[in-house]
C-alpha cells in the first residue's frame, strides 16, 4: 500500500488535502473575473469554451433552475430535504466536467435552500420559511454538508456559495433603503436568532468543514447581497476560507427590466433615488462609492480586497445608458484590484443582459429563434461585451 500511495504522489495524482488548500485559496489571491451562468438547461460544452474565449476564468454556475427528479433539482422537495437527488447529482457533475474542460473554475451557487424556494419557482412569493423555522434551516445545513462531501474533490469546484441573494431582512426587518445606523441596529439585534445571517452562515460552514476542510466558501451579503448590509456586519465569519460577495444593480430603477417599459425610461448618470435613509443622484462617483462599501468593511475588518467578490453586476443591453453604467462599475472594482462575475452569459431563456447580442435586435427575435431551436443563429456581435471582453484580458 505504501508503495501504491508512493507511486500516485509521484505522479502527481496524490494531492495532501493542505495542498488543495493553498491551491485554492491561491486562486483567489489574484483577480479573478468571470460571468455567471444562470440557465434553465444545463449547457454543453461549447458553451463553457465560449465563456473561456472572453477571458473568463471562472464561472459562477447555479443548478436551481434545472429541471429534476423532484420539484427542486438536487433538494428533491424544498418543502422536505431527505437527501440529494442521485440523478440530478450526476447531471450537475457533467456540467463540472464540462467547465473543467474549458479550463474554468466553478463556484456552485444555488437559487433554492430547504425552506426558502426561489421566488420565482414559488408562485411569485418570498419563501422566508428559512429565516422564521430551525428546521428548515437544519435542513439547509445537512443539504450543504451532503453536497460538500459529493463535490469536494472535483478539480473545477472553486467555491461554494451557500445560497443567492438572500433577504433574512425582507420580513420584519428595516427597508433595503433604510439609515446605515438601522442597517446596523437590526444586525445587532438579530444576534444568534434565525435571521442572523452571519450566524446561519458560520453553522452552515461548521458542517461543511466537518467533511470538507479546503474548499473556499463565498457568502452573499443580505438584502439580496447589497453591499451596505455587508457592512452592517460587526466582524467576519469565524473561518478563514471565506469570500465576501455583494451584487451590483444599483440603481435598480434604472438598469432593470421595469425601467424599459417606461415612456421616458430613467437616465444614467442623473437618475435620483431612495438610498441610506435619503435620497440620491447617480453618476460615477455615486456608483464608486456604493461599491466601496463592500471593500471599506473588509479593511476595516483587517481582510484584503481579494476577499471581495463583486459576482453579479449589470443593466439592460438596450438601454442606452448601460455601457457607461458598466464602465463606471467595472472601474470602481477593478481599482481594487478585485473578483468579479458580470450577469449573466448567454442566459437561455431571457435575453435583457446577454451583452453580446446587439442592443438594436429586438427581444421578440431572440424568443422566436430560441423557440424554433436556432438559437446559434442569434448575433453575437454586441458592443457591450467588448466592454467586459477588455477588461478580462
Amino acid at each position: 500500500m505504501r508503495w501504491i500511495l508512493l507511486c500516485l504522489a509521484t505522479l502527481g495524482l496524490l494531492q495532501p488535502q493542505s495542498a488543495r488548500s493553498a491551491d485554492l485559496m491561491t486562486f483567489w489571491d489574484s483577480p479573478q473575473k468571470g460571468g455567471n451562468a444562470f440557465n434553465a438547461k444545463p449547457a454543453d460544452s461549447s458553451y463553457f469554451t465560449a465563456l473561456t474565449d472572453t477571458g473568463a476564468s471562472w464561472v459562477r454556475l447555479t443548478f436551481s433552475k434545472w429541471k429534476g427528479e423532484g420539484r427542486d433539482f438536487l433538494i428533491g422537495d424544498a418543502d422536505d430535504y431527505q437527501g440529494l437527488v442521485p440523478e440530478d447529482l450526476t447531471i450537475l457533475r457533467h456540467q463540472l466536467d464540462a467547465a473543467q474542460a474549458a479550463g474554468l473554475k466553478v463556484v456552485i451557487v444555488p437559487l433554492t435552500l430547504p425552506g426558502g424556494r426561489w421566488t420565482q419557482h414559488n408562485g411569485g412569493s418570498y419563501d422566508d420559511r428559512i429565516w422564521s423555522d430551525p428546521d428548515y434551516q437544519q435542513q439547509a445545513i445537512r443539504f450543504w454538508a451532503n453536497l460538500a462531501v459529493a463535490l469536494k474533490d472535483h478539480e473545477a469546484v472553486a467555491g461554494y456559495n451557500i445560497v443567492n441573494e438572500p433577504a433574512p431582512e425582507k420580513t420584519g426587518g428595516p427597508e433595503e433603503n433604510a439609515s446605515d445606523q438601522d442597517l446596523r441596529a437590526w444586525q445587532a439585534g438579530q444576534d444568534g436568532g434565525l435571521r442572523d445571517l452571519r450566524d446561519f452562515y458560520d453553522r452552515t460552514i461548521a458542517a461543511i468543514r466537518a467533511v470538507d476542510p479546503v474548499t473556499p466558501v463565498m457568502v452573499d451579503a443580505g438584502w439580496y447581497a447589497n453591499p451596505r448590509s455587508l457592512s452592517a456586519w460587526p466582524a467576519p465569519l469565524a473561518d478563514d476560507r471565506v469570500l465576501y460577495a455583494f451584487h451590483m444593480y444599483e440603481p435598480y430603477a434604472a438598469t432593470s427590466a421595469p425601467n424599459m417599459r417606461r415612456d421616458q425610461p430613467l437616465r444614467y448618470p442623473g437618475v435620483r433615488t431612495d438610498y441610506a435613509g435619503g435620497e440620491l443622484t447617480w453618476d460615477r462617483a455615486a456608483v464608486t462609492a456604493h461599491i466601496e462599501t463592500a471593500f471599506d468593511w473588509a479593511e476595516g475588518q483587517g481582510l484584503p480586497a481579494t476577499r471581495i467578490v463583486a459576482s453579479e453586476f449589470g443593466c439592460m443591453r438596450r438601454w442606452p445608458d448601460c455601457g457607461a453604467y458598466l464602465g463606471d462599475v467595472l472601474d470602481a472594482i477593478d481599482a481594487r484590484s478585485a473578483h468579479w462575475a458580470f450577469y449573466a452569459f448567454r442566459e437561455d431563456e431571457w435575453e435583457g443582459m446577454d451583452y453580446e447580442l446587439p442592443s438594436s435586435m429586438p427581444p421578440g427575435r431572440f424568443y422566436w429563434l430560441s423557440e424554433e431551436g436556432r438559437a446559434d443563429e442569434l448575433p453575437r456581435d454586441g458592443a457591450l461585451m467588448d466592454i467586459l471582453k477588455e477588461r478580462m484580458q
